[in-house]
């Protein structure tokens, strides 16, 4: 074995022999609450976790955790050691922001969190951008988990939020409209400003997952819980059930009025509207990368403000008519 092979010690920090990872894994551990979420977080084996754990602490002469049957609780002293940790994750993410945020190239990974809901229109412009900045790669995560774009959770976010926080930096593109959508063929036979058209009908609805949001409230209002017949924790999934006839329910304008199988039984509604915006960290917004995409997208989801707002007749479509019972 040379010496370039002798593997080295992670760096040490100061006359207690810390080392950075013994930061995170404390960090990591307070986090998962045990050796085998912090393991996993740090991609390292669980003896290892225990046996490194083990050493910092008989190292500091000190307990970091308590162990419980129900996990692991910090110490007063893991405690002040998790917060350093936290310091110091933090100092080296804005690190890195303005570092990223002073290149000049476009090009690198950008990764865009968004909703599952949104990717019908979105999925063409990533396309375009993608054939105009061949050099960036789009790494495109969807869900509807709180995001830290400080902790690069993500470098820009498109979603619906009436407060975007004030690290991040944007701009507003427009109304994300709501309405009640069934599958078209089930309202062949019924004039569309007739009453009966809600009247014995199933609903479909968004799982326990997404509960909060407004789209589910909205359902729990509008129907009762044995019409709900059907949940699903994406509304992805919720476009495809009404699609296929299991119910009616509310779906994003841009989705519902794009689909020739799918019949808008309302307006947009006010309880269910959201604003979309275009996000990325004001330490990012300067990085060449970042300004590309949100120049561009920004553009083109504005040129689709009427399809978002749900403002676009669709063809062979009648005005949406009043609905009876509070739906408009």
């Amino acid at each position: 074995m040379t010496a370039d092979e002798i593997p080295r010690p992670p760096p040490r920090l100061g006359t207690h022999g810390l080392a950075l990872d013994d930061f995170r894994l404390v960090r990591a551990v307070a986090a998962a609450k045990g050796l085998a979420g912090a393991a996993a977080e740090l991609a390292i084996n669980h003896s290892t976790a225990f046996r490194r754990l083990g050493q910092l602490e008989q190292t500091l002469g000190c307990k970091l955790f308590e162990r419980h049957r129900t996990g692991y609780e910090l110490t007063q002293a893991g405690e002040e050691m998790a917060q350093i940790a936290a310091r110091m994750e933090e100092d080296a993410a804005a690190f890195v922001r303005k570092v990223e945020g002073k290149s000049l190239s476009p090009a690198g990974e950008l990764r865009v969190a968004t909703n599952d809901g949104l990717m019908t229109p979105l999925t063409p412009i990533f396309a375009a951008f993608s054939k105009r900045f061949p050099q960036i790669r789009l790494d495109v995560v969807l869900g509807n988990a709180a995001l830290n774009l400080s902790r690069r959770d993500a470098d820009v976010a498109i979603r619906a939020t009436e407060r975007p926080p004030d690290t991040l930096v944007g701009r507003r593109i427009a109304t994300i409209a709501w309405a009640v959508y069934g599958r078209r063929e089930d309202f062949a036979d019924i004039a569309p400003d007739d009453p009966a058209r809600f009247a014995g009908r199933s609903w479909v609805g968004l799982g326990e997952d997404l509960a909060a949001i407004k789209p589910a409230r909205f359902v729990r209002a509008q129907a009762a819980a044995d019409q709900v017949i059907y949940r699903v924790n994406a509304v992805a999934g919720l476009i495809d059930a009404v699609v296929q006839g299991i119910g009616i329910g509310p779906l994003p304008c841009v989705a519902g009025d794009s689909n020739p199988a799918l019949l808008r039984l309302t307006e947009p509604q006010q309880d269910i509207s959201g604003t979309l915006w275009l996000l990325t960290h004001a330490d990012l917004r300067q990085a060449a990368r970042v300004r590309a995409f949100m120049d561009f997208v920004g553009n083109e989801l504005t040129r689709l403000r009427p399809l978002l707002e749900g403002a676009v007749p669709r063809p062979g479509r009648s005005p949406a008519p009043a609905a009876p019972d509070g739906l408009a």
